[in-house]
């Protein structure tokens, strides 16, 4: 149902989207209409009863052919629903969850600052508590699906002198007094998904919009990370699925030297090997999505998949993209597109780097 809703829907748009760095909103709204937007959680709380498996593989199909619609659905369910679910309380569940889930709402996520990226700990928006609700100030940068989200799990010092035990999490609608949304980030990939800065002046949060407990921030932003990876995972593997297909069915079409460029022994064994890791990749995203689901340790499964997807993705795009020749450096092919979709995967949620030093720590424990 996802791969044909992808083809018939998603894909049509996926160039113009890209050119226009227009933020699909009509792909959104039909989205939410199929469940799409809160797969993995309770009827109850209005998603789909699914689990995350089944959100790694609508990712996986939505990002096949756009990315920038498979990020949409990923900050959103890992990164806003998520933490609700697993941090909040029944009220915040009750308030939030329906009217995210069901798609009415897009949820976004706050973490990083201009002085704040891996070193999440450096964090300098901070909170004060007065009477019934607490007072923020700063902001924050390379927010997904911000201008459009309704939602913001926002981390904010409230007493910097403990250092990460001194970050708290906050759920800040867009329309409290003091937020509003600055500059918009003009990208190399995932143009059409929504990357700005968030300005809190003397934001206004009721002090009931505290998300868990005063000072447990930063481990809710770890765990927040940690299923974020798998819904970006998912999103590379995605990318480096699109652009196989793209690929195999170039290589079948064109030839050179009174042959189809698929006959070259050459050909073979890179398509032999690339598909390879792309099935190796999907084996680690469902492994760490099923560990999610039942709810055992999976910080490093996570990392692996991440890991290992990002680095397949961007190697099956350049590659691709060499597959194509001269037609791959244009936008008459998707595979350019591609290629540049696929360097974020070893960028946001975690670096590479970060990925390698979560998996070692978790080796050396």
């Amino acid at each position: 149902m996802i791969r044909e809703f992808a083809e018939k829907e998603v894909k049509p748009l996926a160039a113009e989207v890209d050119e226009s760095e227009r933020f699909p909103m009509e792909t959104v709204q039909k989205m939410a209409k199929l469940g799409i937007m809160g797969i993995p959680f309770p009827v109850e709380y209005g998603g789909a009863g699914g689990n995350n498996i089944l959100y790694t593989m609508a990712v996986e199909e939505l990002s096949r052919v756009c990315a920038t619609t498979g990020v949409i659905v990923s900050a959103h369910t890992s990164l806003c629903c998520a933490p609700i679910m697993e941090h909040g309380t029944p009220e915040q569940k009750a308030k939030y969850l329906p009217k995210l889930t069901s798609g009415e709402w897009i949820g976004a996520f706050g973490l990083t600052e201009p002085n704040a990226g891996t070193d999440a700990s450096a964090q300098q928006t901070f909170a004060v508590k007065e009477g019934d609700h607490y007072v923020l100030n700063g902001s924050k940068i390379f927010i997904t699906n911000a201008g459009y989200a309704h939602v913001y799990i926002i981390m904010a010092m409230t007493d910097k002198s403990k250092g990460t035990k001194g970050i708290s999490a906050f759920i800040v609608e867009k329309d409290f007094p003091g937020f509003s949304i600055g500059k918009k980030e003009k990208k190399m990939g995932i143009r059409g998904s929504a990357t700005c800065e968030l300005i809190m002046e003397n934001c206004i949060v009721p002090a009931e919009n505290l998300l868990g407990q005063e000072g447990k921030g930063f481990g809710i932003a770890m765990k927040t990370l940690d299923g974020g990876r798998i819904g970006i995972a998912s999103q590379a593997l995605g990318i480096a699925q699109g652009a196989m297909d793209e690929t195999v069915k170039y290589v079948k079409e064109r030839k050179q030297f009174g042959k189809s460029l698929g006959q070259f022994q050459n050909t073979q064994f890179q398509l032999a090997d690339l598909q390879t890791k792309v099935e190796a990749s999907r084996l680690l995203v469902r492994q760490a999505a099923y560990k999610k689901d039942q709810k055992v340790p999976y910080s490093a499964d996570a990392a692996m998949a991440k890991l290992f997807a990002a680095e397949t993705a961007m190697e099956v795009t350049t590659k691709a993209v060499q597959f194509h020749g001269g037609y791959g450096y244009t936008r008459e092919y998707p595979v350019e597109r591609m290629m540049r979709d696929a360097k974020i995967t070893e960028i946001y949620e975690g670096t590479s780097e970060v990925q390698r030093m979560v998996i070692a720590a978790n080796l050396l424990k």
